[in-house]
This record gives structure tokens, C-alpha cells and sequence, in this order.
């Protein structure tokens, strides 16, 4: 069969950029030392930065050490024009987290987590009657007076897909459910965890209380005590009673920040590539999976890039900061930068798992480009997707704004098992995977890097 010209490039490129890996030289003084760490820059910052930082809290202490270990990191990979570009946000504070089934069997202790933007119970906590909801349509439809004066619960169970799409049905009692909750007059809100394991780890995430409604208690249970409270109510032949403590306050302003570095490209004047990944993280771990491993992959794939030769294009990196308690760093770059003019947007932030389907979002002039990267990423498992493809949260704003965009899906099936719980850590990254997710973003990269003004403007 006779391939096209830029496949047997492409294949060749990607695969001998992993043996590139070990040709660059670091310093010492680097926050970590990748030479000292092997040929894989991907695994090497997604174990530093896991190690030597963890958990990373939005506008926390932990957020800025990670910023600065982020500056010297890059920097020491050959990065140019490497900074941190600091703004304001509101910080929110987890406190006490409790909650038990007190009524009508023998207390039995639930786990727990705040969600995040939860109001408080206060410390010592309240106690009501449970109103159930199978899902978040159904809290919607319910009267008020169904709800009023209770804690509400919503028992949604997500259950895993490859491309992560139940996210966005299920995770609405999360975002949406504790704003409809406390308009309809609850104490508090509980939620089944936005998540497909059985373990007895809560997922934590952010809420967002519409204007002019008071904030109220909200939490997240682990699916197993979600299960213990169903089976309660089925067996009660009255109503079942909750007892919770949460205590998370309000801090204020404080900094936050983007870490950006670039490649730079051949041609000034060409508008650049860039891509990005979030710093932060929640405090329940470190972060492994969300998103030190996006970092990791993106910085090794330009990495790859600007070892093989200068690309014609600048590829402009983005660590964004504060993504999960309200992709504050997204929108910070678009304030600073949404005017200038970018060639093409992509993110990885969906884990480590590999690369399987590749969507496009790109102009009619971009339609060789395109096939050509379709066929470059064929040999690594990864399909040509026939959906449009919709960016990261924080190149969602300049998406939103026109840009063009190219999602590498990853594979989703384990994601919501570990997404935003103590179970993010460095032990679930699979390194054969992550190299795909590289090798693929390497290819891809530079393609788009030098791709011409008739295909990219």
C-alpha cells in the first residue's frame, strides 16, 4: 500500500522521539532533575511534581511552590520566554467534614467530603430528615415543599465510558443541584459521588451558587455509603435522618497564576500553537492524573519538537492555574492574551490513559492538514473521530472566541474512578501509556508547528 509522504515522516519522527528524549542536558539546580531521572521528561515532572509539591489547592501556599517549581523546571528543559503571570481569585477553605445516618437504625459514619463553594453547618452541625432524588431532574421537578426544610440527596450512578460523556449528565447535581437545592428550601445537600468506582473515597469538585442564593452545606458520599443510605431508605418504613458536619469558610482574595512557556517559532509573524494542562489541584492527593500528567505530556511532547529542529510556528505552553475551583487561569489568559491571534488550541487534561480518537475543530483550509494528521496517528491505535472537537476548559475561552481546535481524547474508562479523590496518585499513571499520549502529541505538534498561513492563518 503506498503511504502518504507525511506519514512515513510523521511515524518516524514519533517514534524516535522518545529515544530523543536523553539528548537534552539539564542543570543540576533544576527543582527536579530530569537527567538524573531517565530518558521520560512526561513521567519525570508528573513524579516531581507529585513528589516534591503534591496536593496543590488553587491560591494556596502549595499552588505558588508549585509555580515556582514549574518556572525552573521548564526553563531547565530549554523552554524560552518562561514566566509566571499572576492574578486575584477568591479562595475557599475546607474545614471539619462529617456525616452520619442516624435514624431509624444504629448511627453508622459516612464519608464525606465538602464540595467545593459549600457553605458551612457550622461546628455543630445539623441534623434532618433525608429527601431523596434519584437523579438531578428529578430534584428539579419536585415541589418545594418536598424539599423544604430537609437535606436533600441525589442519587445519580455514573457509570464508565471510554470518552468520559456521562460527565456532563451526571455531574449537574454537582454543579447545578445545591443552587435548585437551596432555592427550594434545604438545609443542605448530599451527593452521590460524581464517580464510577466501589471504594469508599468521596470525589470532591466545585459548586457554584447562583447569584442571590445563599449558600448552604453541600457534600459528596462515597458510592459504597451512597448504596448503605439507599438501602436504609428502602428498608425504613419511615423517613431516614442525616447528621452533618462541615465546616469550609470563605479566605478572600488571594494570587493565583498561569506559568507559560514557548518554543519559539522560525516565523515571528506566524500566528502560534498552544497548549495546555492545569497546575492545581484538589487537596484530597496529589494530583497525579489530574493534571500533573497533562503537564507532564505536553511540556515532553514540544520538548520532542524542539529537539528535532526549530518548528516554523511558536508553540506557546500554558500551566494554568486555579481550573478546578472555576478555570480561573483559562479565563486569565484570555484576558491578557484572548486579542492576539492563535493558530490552533489543544489540552490535555483527562488523565494518562492512552490516546485513542483524535476530533478536529479546524477551518475548510485545514482539511490536508488534517487527514495528514489523521494518518500520522493512525500506527499509535488512534482514530480519526467524526464529532467536532470542543477544547479544554482553559483554552475554552479562546475556543469560545473562534480558535481552532484539536481534542486527543483519552481513554476515559478508568478516569472517573480516581477523578478528584484520594486515590489520585503517582501509582495509577501507566508509563506505557503516557509515552503513547507523547509520542502522539509530538506528532501532532509538529504538524500544526509547521504548518503553513494557508492552512493555520
Amino acid at each position: 500500500m503506498t503511504q502518504h509522504p507525511a506519514f512515513d515522516r510523521l511515524a518516524v519522527f514519533a517514534v524516535a522521539s522518545l529515544a530523543a528524549t536523553s539528548a537534552f542536558a539539564l542543570q543540576p539546580t533544576s527543582a527536579v532533575d530530569l537527567a538524573q531521572q531517565g530518558d521520560d521528561p512526561a513521567w519525570a515532572i508528573t513524579e516531581g511534581l507529585t513528589t516534591e509539591i503534591g496536593p496543590r489547592p488553587a491560591g494556596s501556599d502549595r499552588e505558588a511552590a508549585a509555580r515556582k517549581w514549574a518556572v525552573a523546571t521548564l526553563r531547565n528543559m530549554g523552554f524560552a520566554n518562561v514566566r509566571d503571570e499572576p492574578y486575584q481569585m477568591p479562595v475557599w477553605e475546607r474545614g471539619e467534614e462529617k456525616a452520619w445516618l442516624t435514624s431509624p437504625f444504629l448511627p453508622q459514619r459516612l464519608a464525606i467530603t465538602a464540595l467545593g463553594n459549600s457553605g458551612s453547618t457550622g461546628p455543630e452541625g445539623i441534623e434532618g430528615e433525608v429527601a431523596y432524588f434519584a437523579s438531578f431532574d428529578a430534584l428539579t421537578a419536585a415541589p418545594d415543599s418536598a424539599v423544604k426544610g430537609k437535606i436533600v440527596f441525589i442519587d445519580h450512578q455514573m457509570e464508565p465510558t471510554q470518552d468520559g460523556s456521562g460527565y456532563g449528565l451526571y455531574g449537574r447535581g454537582r454543579f447545578m443541584g445545591p443552587t435548585v437545592a437551596a432555592q427550594k428550601g434545604a438545609i443542605a445537600i448530599v451527593i452521590r459521588s460524581i464517580g464510577t468506582d466501589n471504594h469508599r473515597n468521596p470525589h470532591a469538585g466545585v459548586t457554584n451558587f447562583a447569584e442571590g442564593v445563599a449558600p448552604i452545606p453541600a457534600g459528596a458520599i462515597s458510592n459504597p455509603d451512597a448504596d448503605q443510605l439507599v438501602r436504609q431508605r428502602n428498608r425504613a418504613a419511615g423517613p431516614i435522618k442525616l447528621k452533618l458536619i462541615l465546616t469550609p469558610k470563605t479566605i478572600g482574595e488571594r494570587t493565583s497564576g498561569n506559568v507559560i512557556a514557548e518554543v519559539p517559532g522560525r516565523e515571528s509573524a506566524a500566528s502560534p500553537v498552544i497548549i495546555a494542562c492545569h497546575l492545581d489541584s484538589w487537596d484530597l492527593a496529589t494530583g497525579a492524573i489530574d493534571d500533573a500528567a497533562g503537564c507532564g505530556i505536553i511540556a515532553a511532547a514540544a520538548k520532542h519538537v524542539m529537539t528535532a529542529g526549530q518548528p516554523r510556528r511558536t508553540i506557546r505552553l500554558l500551566w494554568a492555574g486555579a481550573e478546578e475551583v472555576g478555570v480561573f487561569g483559562g479565563q486569565a489568559y484570555f484576558d491578557a492574551h484572548g486579542k492576539e491571534k492563535h493558530a490552533v488550541a489543544l489540552e490535555s487534561d483527562f488523565g494518562a490513559d492512552r490516546v485513542w480518537r483524535v476530533d478536529f475543530n479546524l477551518p475548510q483550509s485545514a482539511a490536508d492538514l488534517q487527514k495528514r494528521i489523521g494518518l500520522a496517528l493512525a500506527p499509535f491505535g488512534v482514530v480519526t473521530g467524526r464529532g467536532k472537537a470542543q477544547g479544554g476548559a482553559d483554552v475554552g475561552a479562546l475556543i469560545q472566541a473562534g480558535v481552532p481546535a484539536i481534542d486527543l481524547q483519552q481513554d476515559g474508562s478508568r478516569y472517573f474512578d480516581l477523578h478528584h479523590t484520594p486515590d489520585d496518585t503517582l501509582d495509577k499513571i501507566d508509563p506505557v501509556q503516557l509515552r503513547q499520549n507523547v509520542v502522539v502529541w509530538a506528532a501532532t505538534l509538529s504538524l500544526l508547528a509547521n504548518s503553513s498561513d494557508s492552512e493555520l492563518p
